[in-house]
């Protein structure tokens, strides 16, 4: 007769009757650890442990943010010069190639003047002249205007009654600006009021004054 496996494996048998058999009293169950206070100690220490000093990460992390932070205003700063330098070499560019022309705008003018402007030429100079309009070409200087001498030349000089400032009475080669540079200040001819001569003073009896202190001799 062979034995049945299940004995060599050592079965544990628990009693799991809540009225013992031998005394019929009631068992009580064994206590048991709460999962809530289990859960409620575990949070809580969490929440008490010591807040701890940033790690080696968090301050690499903070250089890095800094380093990035200031090449980004470097490239800024850096874009804004290269645009403003772009911006002055082109003004530059275009500032020589008008002041190159502006003889012979001057010539244009006084064909103008002359009724000398037809044909094929007149067509030239209009042509001519919108292109140095678009790049912002813009005469200056008329009769009448308030003499300065930051944008004016004075060639000629002289007084008149009929102003009461400096005035330009004549405009000799006008002026060319693009804007706030002047390519070439407007010459003209320049009138001031008439200067008024006070009267010398004198004695009584119409002899002048001599200047200075007299002195008694005797």
């Amino acid at each position: 007769m062979t034995s049945d496996p299940r004995e060599s494996e050592g079965l544990v048998f628990r009693d799991k009757r809540r009225i013992d058999p031998e005394t019929g009293a009631v068992r009580e169950p064994p206590p048991t650890a709460a999962p809530d206070d289990a859960a409620h100690a575990s949070s809580g220490g969490l929440a008490d442990a010591p807040a701890t000093s940033p790690t080696e990460a968090e301050v690499a992390l903070a250089e890095r943010t800094a380093d990035l932070q200031r090449l980004q205003a470097e490239y800024v700063n850096y874009k804004r010069r290269v645009d403003r330098d772009r911006i002055g070499v082109r003004e530059q560019a275009v500032a020589s190639v008008l002041v190159a022309l502006l003889p012979v705008l001057d010539d244009i003018g006084r064909a103008r003047e002359h009724e000398e402007l037809t044909g094929g030429f007149k067509a030239v100079a209009e042509s001519l002249q919108r292109t140095v309009d678009g790049l912002g070409l813009q005469p200056y200087g008329e009769v009448g205007d308030a003499f300065d001498p930051r944008i004016h030349e004075a060639l000629m000089h002289g007084y008149s009654d009929e102003v009461t400032e400096p005035t330009c009475q004549a405009v000799l080669q006008v002026g060319y600006r693009l804007g706030e540079r002047i390519l070439r200040p407007a010459r003209v001819a320049v009138a001031e009021p008439e200067q008024t001569v006070a009267p010398e003073p004198s004695d009584p009896d119409g002899s002048p004054v001599a200047d200075g202190p007299a002195y008694d001799t005797e």
